[in-house]
């Protein structure tokens, strides 16, 4: 399901969960308030709202909105937010109020301080940002998403008349509440497909209209930006007959970044891991986890192997690590670099298969890398493939206390054991 597309560190070590959706590992996140200015400005409804950036604009935000009751949501890329903990000791992230006069204060506890969720990292993460919306009274909650899917191999819609809640949850104990629909891209969004879900959702009369053209307006977005996935929860109806987009979330392909310049220019990585940074800086793509055993491996599938047979034979892996196809010797430098800076490593597991792939080129920068960081942690190599034998030439004449495996089953039993 949609919100399932988060980071492999937040997921179980799982096949059936992780691997399909390893490809969605890199996608670019939007913080609340610019998804809903983005959606704003294609036609989607949504809530009035205002942003501030400062203390300093608080007083002037109530005033311009003049709505009956607001909502005070702190600006990070983490749910929980309502039952999040500030460090000042200021609990919630989420507020509501009618008193106009309560909203600077409630913004001034929430700027400049860091907020701890169940998503976000121990120590918190600071709120740069914080919006303030107009609070409308939600008569029903729904769930509705647009989002890439590999089983389909393309969009599918995806939606649920239990909105506002763990969807998830609802996939596992009422599956028939969820409706997923898969979208012919040359085809489009037919107008009776989005009516039916409309009435999927338990949408009737003029709001099952206005909820098929919202949805329609949604995946004209979803092309539009190059949208792995759009995820309305709630996608909601109101006491006075709206139909309101009140949250969401839009993930965006990497891939599209050259055509999607603006958007990608909002993504300020304040809440990214520095690692992730980094390795995005060398084109590696790099997921921190909590292990002790780190993994540099080519091709996404093989990685997450390596992974599970680590973990199979009582090791945790350090982090997820894919140098690709194209892989440099100035990457796999800094890719050691990278990994090897981590204080919870302990041992190093390079595992390549190499088709695409020069195993040549691998060995070379492996023994460029550990001579240039002075590498002390133990290093289990398993190279097979294109060029194998002048890459184990190299790795021999390198003189470096490189430990060889003969397969991925040896490569994680040496790996483990080294930790003894």
């Amino acid at each position: 399901m949609a919100t399932l597309i988060r980071k492999v560190h937040q997921l179980k070590l799982s096949k059936g969960v992780v691997g399909p959706l390893i490809n969605q590992v890199r996608c670019l996140n939007l913080q609340e308030f610019q998804s809903k200015k983005l959606m704003a400005d294609n036609g989607i409804t949504v809530q009035q709202f205002e942003v501030a950036d400062t203390k300093q604009d608080a007083p002037s935000i109530a005033s311009k909105l003049n709505v009956k009751e607001y909502v005070v949501k702190a600006q990070i890329l983490a749910g929980g937010r309502g039952k999040g903990t500030f460090d000042t000791g200021f609990k919630g992230g989420v507020h509501l109020t009618k008193n106009p006069s309560d909203v600077q204060g409630l913004v001034e506890n929430m700027l400049g301080n860091r907020l701890t969720t169940k998503q976000t990292p121990k120590d918190g993460v600071p709120v740069t940002k914080v919006m303030v919306a107009e609070a409308l009274d939600i008569s029903r909650e729904t769930y509705f998403a647009i989002l890439m899917d590999r089983g389909f191999g393309g969009p599918v819609m995806v939606g649920s008349p239990k909105g506002g809640m763990d969807i998830e949850e609802v996939a596992e104990k009422e599956p028939e509440a969820i409706f997923s629909v898969p979208i012919d891209i040359n085809v489009g969004l037919q107008d009776q497909v989005v009516l039916d879900m409309a009435k999927n959702l338990g949408f009737t009369g003029e709001k099952q209209i206005q909820a098929a053209e919202q949805m329609r307006k949604l995946y004209e977005l979803f092309l539009k930006v190059d949208a792995t996935q759009i995820e309305i929860n709630p996608f909601g109806e109101t006491d006075d007959g709206k139909v309101v987009c009140f949250d969401a979330k839009i993930n965006f392909d990497d891939n599209a970044q050259f055509r999607q310049k603006n958007i990608f220019a909002q993504d300020d990585m304040a809440e990214s891991d520095p690692r992730e940074v980094e390795a995005a800086k060398h084109n590696l793509n790099y997921i921190g986890m909590d292990g002790n055993i780190a993994c540099l491996v080519n091709g996404a599938g093989l990685a997450m192997a390596t992974m599970d047979i680590i973990q199979l034979h009582g090791g945790s892996p350090a982090n997820f690590l894919d140098v690709g196809g194209t892989v440099t010797e100035d990457q796999v430098y800094h890719a050691f670099k990278l990994i090897s800076s981590d204080a919870q490593v302990k041992a190093i597991l390079v595992n390549i298969f190499g088709g695409i792939v020069n195993c040549a080129t691998i060995a070379s920068g492996i023994t460029n890398a550990c001579k240039s960081i002075n590498l002390k942690l133990p290093l289990i190599v398993r190279l097979e493939g294109t060029n194998v034998d002048a890459a184990k030439k190299i790795l021999e004449e390198s003189n470096l206390p490189i430990r060889s495996a003969s397969d991925l089953d040896d490569a994680a039993k040496k790996a483990v054991s080294s930790l003894s």
